[in-house]
């Protein structure tokens, strides 16, 4: 199967896993000459804390969500780790409910995968508090790839 898009979905959680999901993204991306959307999805709420803490000067200038995204810590490893193989990307930055977003953004995108990194769970532990990664999962266009933690 020939791969011209992948979405890399990257959160908050996944600063310490950046180096599993770069290969795992360079693992399918490389062979094809795929394009790469690194993706960052904030809720309302994390994109007015992201403002405030990055001190974007919001009163002079709009800032807007791809802005933010690229200079999120997690997004600038996988963009350098892409760089470091040659592969082509951009950034893209969205608000709204995470798994619900990330599987608009692979639509708008057109992506052939997406790759969502995520942590191992119980069933109750899924059940009580919700996964990201399973909503991508069981919504998305496209076949999936989890990169779980270590």
């Amino acid at each position: 199967m020939t791969l011209n898009t992948i979405l890399v979905a990257a959160g908050p959680g996944d600063a310490e896993r950046a180096e599993e999901i770069a290969d795992a993204t360079v693992e399918v991306a490389a062979p094809s000459n795929a394009t790469v959307v690194l993706s960052h999805v904030f809720t309302e709420e994390e994109y007015d804390d992201v403002l405030e803490r990055l001190e974007f000067d919001t009163e002079r200038t709009e800032v807007t969500p791809d802005e933010v995204a690229q200079r999120h810590a997690t997004i600038r490893t996988l963009a350098d780790s892409l760089d470091a193989y040659d592969v082509e990307f951009e950034i893209r930055g969205a608000i709204g409910e995470h798994g619900e977003t990330i599987t608009d953004l692979a639509e708008e995108t057109g992506a052939d995968r997406v790759i969502v990194g995520g942590r191992k769970r119980s069933p109750t532990g899924k059940a009580v508090f919700g996964s990201t990664a399973q909503t991508v999962m069981l919504s998305a266009p496209c076949p999936v790839t989890f990169v779980r933690e270590e």
